[in-house]
């Protein structure tokens, strides 16, 4: 059994961001998959990491940070 965390991030991004977003996203060796989506939320981003601190980390330093995202939630997996 993995004691990997997922998160799933539900992310608005700023009007014609969402390309460049999901680009830079999809770059961080965390992120596991990223997809556009339709409803309130433009993009879901999925990260993993070996802690809850780590995706703490993870949402503050990486994602709350790049350009073009306004708003973003996050849901964390439980087994």
């Amino acid at each position: 059994m993995s004691s990997t965390i997922r998160a799933y991030l539900l992310i608005e991004t700023q009007a014609g961001e969402s390309n460049a977003v999901l680009e830079s996203l999809s770059l961080l060796p965390q992120t596991v998959q990223v997809d556009r989506v339709t409803g309130p939320y433009d993009l879901i981003c999925i990260v993993e990491a070996v802690s809850l601190d780590e995706v703490g980390e993870i949402v503050r330093e990486k994602i709350h940070t790049t350009p073009g995202i306004s708003r973003t939630m996050s849901c964390i997996r439980f087994k």
